[in-house]
């Protein structure tokens, strides 16, 4: 595990953004963690955040002209990271609503209109329905994709195959970057304690998809 990819776990934990228990997800799963970003402001932990970020764009040589944010999460997390990276150079950033406005500037785009190499970033990948959303509303724009960063990806089953959401996404041709994934988690044990990975290990040989 990298530095900055312990440092984004311990944070999480440490703002009570990353808990481990029994969860029932959206899906009906009983899951032995839970992932809140939404709790990281609460924190007052951005700016640690949209480090870790911007870390993980440059182990990754990631090359990008905008962000897109979409809602909720990434609304806030596409902001963080365009600010950080504003002391060096200007990224622009837009989002999406989830309802689309009849009155003032309309429609359902906030912020600049896409264009160039695009970012998506957001929290987590589950099933990938939410990237693939994302994928959609940006379709009508004439961009590139430059991939979808996430913090967390949970390596789950995705939309379609048996192959974890992500790999599904690589394979239809959107790179993505996580800051951690699952098998990290299970690489944390100076982080997470025994039981709690023996559970997480469990779910993962339950959930988790292939790889490509």
């Amino acid at each position: 595990m990298k530095d900055y990819q312990r440092n984004f776990l311990k944070l999480a934990l440490d703002s009570g953004a990353f808990k481990l228990g029994t969860f029932t997800l959206k899906s009906g799963r009983q899951s032995p963690y839970f992932f809140n970003a939404s709790a990281l402001i609460e924190h007052g932990s951005l700016d640690k955040l949209a480090g870790i970020l911007v870390d993980k764009i440059e182990d990754s040589g990631l090359s990008f002209d905008m962000i897109f944010g979409p809602a909720y999460k990434g609304i806030f997390l596409g902001s963080i990271l365009a600010t950080k990276m504003s002391k060096e150079m200007n990224v622009p950033v837009c989002f999406n609503r989830k309802e689309v406005k009849d009155h003032g500037e309309g429609g359902s785009l906030i912020g600049a209109v896409p264009k160039g190499r695009v970012l998506i970033v957001d929290d987590v990948i589950s099933s990938g329905l939410a990237i693939r959303e994302s994928l959609s509303f940006l379709e009508p724009f004439d961009i590139e994709l430059a991939g979808a960063l996430v913090t967390l990806d949970r390596q789950e089953i995705g939309q379609n195959t048996d192959l974890m959401a992500s790999a599904e996404l690589e394979k239809d041709g959107l790179n993505i970057f996580s800051v951690i994934s699952l098998d990290d988690l299970l690489d944390a044990s100076e982080l997470i304690d025994s039981a709690s990975l023996e559970a997480i290990k469990n779910y993962r040989n339950s959930y988790q998809g292939k790889n490509v």
